[in-house]
């Protein structure tokens, strides 16, 4: 409930921020910092090195393993951070952007305050903390979009983003320190770092190519087309990720510490598997057909006509969007299980799938790419699944046929949603309101004479913790 807690109201407010800074900015500024997105994940994956996952993965975790990883992680944030200063000039020559020299030095400094932040953190997720987690998130989105909204007011345009993230992580790792009793001692042991290499770097080289590919679709659009085109692409992809990823980052940060307690069980691994699965895609089936559905309205209505371009993209990538959490929950399994090898493994796979793809759909323009994204979707869902049949005995055929229940009902109300937007009305909000409303009653209403299983389980627990449902039971 915390991890939910903490999703919704971050996630929440950093819509609620970006919707300010995309009426007060340009698609243009946002493309600029979108171009920067592949260096700096990229950077970022360096600083845990793989070794924050293996410490979750761990069962007993000592004072010489966190601190030894703690210093080693400032090492690389800052050896990370000075090769993106030398590289800067060449990133702006590529995209033809001067102004990126700048913007990728300035960024550059996120990746040494996060290193500074980085095992408080973990310990965090290891300890199933998300009421602290909450916190932190939420004081440092607070304090740093009110810096970013104050600045783009003042007219200093891409710098209010830029400077932004670096308060954003300013805050987050200032707030870490303060809120976390952990505190680093003067031990380091290249040891304990070798314990964890095996698993560690597997991680590492399987998040870089994560970051790699993930983003390579901006680089080759920015590399290709227009930086408005870039913009668009990145803000479409924004609040598409916002639900999805905000549900299944809810997840995943709490099923793979727990998973990993339970690793030697695949009975129960295989039953939690099951109700999480079924849980994901009761929330992110509607939510992704429903966004489909209503983009128009919701686009225009949030962030002006100058954002309407960006709807062709957004509606195609919601439907990429529709099987990401299903992938996570697969992912985070062989992550519990310690099967990192496997992990990188089915990387690789993905990533040169990925690039067989983009190669053949960018001349076709970024709708094309899209649409490769979707095929992408479905053959990773097919891959990523593999190996949960072999070690517990949950193939994609029997999550296939868990999920199409919920699949079919979220069909049914994405028919609903559509003709309701057939109406004359005029006004988006009104539209937006109309189809919104009507979606959620018939999904509800569905689900509940269907009695689907995740759906009823729902219903139940908010049923016997709501005091006002009670009273009125009692009545």
């Amino acid at each position: 409930m915390w991890s939910l807690l903490e999703f919704v109201i971050t996630r929440g407010l950093q819509f609620i921020i970006g919707i300010v800074l995309a009426r007060l900015l340009y698609p243009e500024q946002f493309g600029l910092i979108g171009m920067l997105l592949i260096f700096m994940g990229v950077a970022q994956c360096f600083i845990d090195s793989g070794f924050g996952a293996a410490l979750i993965q761990q069962r007993e975790a000592t004072l010489t393993d966190t601190c030894s990883i703690f210093y080693f992680n400032i090492i690389v944030g800052l050896t990370t951070a000075g090769c993106l200063c030398l590289v800067a000039p060449w990133i702006a020559a590529f995209y033809n952007q001067p102004i990126l020299t700048q913007l990728t030095r300035l960024l550059s400094v996120i990746i040494i305050i996060n290193s500074f932040g980085m095992i408080q953190s973990t310990i965090l997720v290891k300890q199933i903390n998300f009421k602290t987690q909450t916190k932190i998130s939420l004081i440092a989105g607070v304090l740093s979009g009110t810096i970013g909204i104050t600045l783009a007011v003042a007219g200093f345009g891409v710098w209010s983003l830029a400077f932004q993230q670096v308060s954003s992580a300013l805050f987050q790792t200032a707030c870490l320190w303060f809120f976390s009793p952990w505190r680093p001692a003067l031990i380091f042991s290249l040891g304990a770092l070798r314990k964890m290499f095996g698993f560690g770097s597997r991680m590492l080289l399987s998040s870089v190519l994560n970051q790699l590919f993930e983003n390579s679709y901006i680089l080759v659009i920015g590399k290709l087309f227009s930086v408005a085109d870039v913009g668009f692409f990145t803000r479409a992809k924004t609040l598409q990720e916002l639900p999805s990823q905000t549900l299944s980052g809810m997840v995943g940060r709490v099923t793979f510490p727990v998973f990993s307690t339970i690793q030697d069980d695949p009975i129960r691994l295989k039953r939690g598997m099951k109700k999480t699965m079924s849980v994901l895609v009761l929330i992110n089936f509607p939510v992704m057909l429903g966004l489909a559905l209503v983009a128009r309205p919701l686009v225009l209505l949030l962030l002006t006509e100058k954002w309407a371009q960006c709807i062709p993209y957004f509606q195609l990538l919601c439907l990429v969007g529709l099987l990401y959490p299903v992938h996570l929950i697969n992912l985070t399994l062989l992550q519990a299980l310690g099967h990192s090898n496997l992990f990188l493994q089915l990387e690789i796979i993905k990533k040169i799938l990925i690039a067989i793809t983009l190669s053949i759909t960018w001349r076709w323009g970024i709708s094309a790419i899209i649409y490769g994204m979707l095929l992408m979707s479905i053959i990773s869902y097919y891959v990523n699944s593999y190996f949960t049949g072999v070690l517990i005995g949950y193939p994609i055929r029997e999550q296939l046929c868990d999920i199409y229940p919920y699949l079919i009902i979220a069909l049914l109300m994405g028919g609903g949603v559509y003709a309701a937007g057939l109406l004359p009305l005029v006004d988006n909000g009104l539209m937006l309101l109309v189809q919104v409303t009507i979606g959620t009653i018939l999904y509800v209403c569905l689900c509940r004479t269907c009695r689907l299983a995740a759906f009823m389980e729902l219903w139940q627990a908010v049923w016997n913790r709501s005091p006002f449902l009670k009273a009125r039971m009692v009545r």
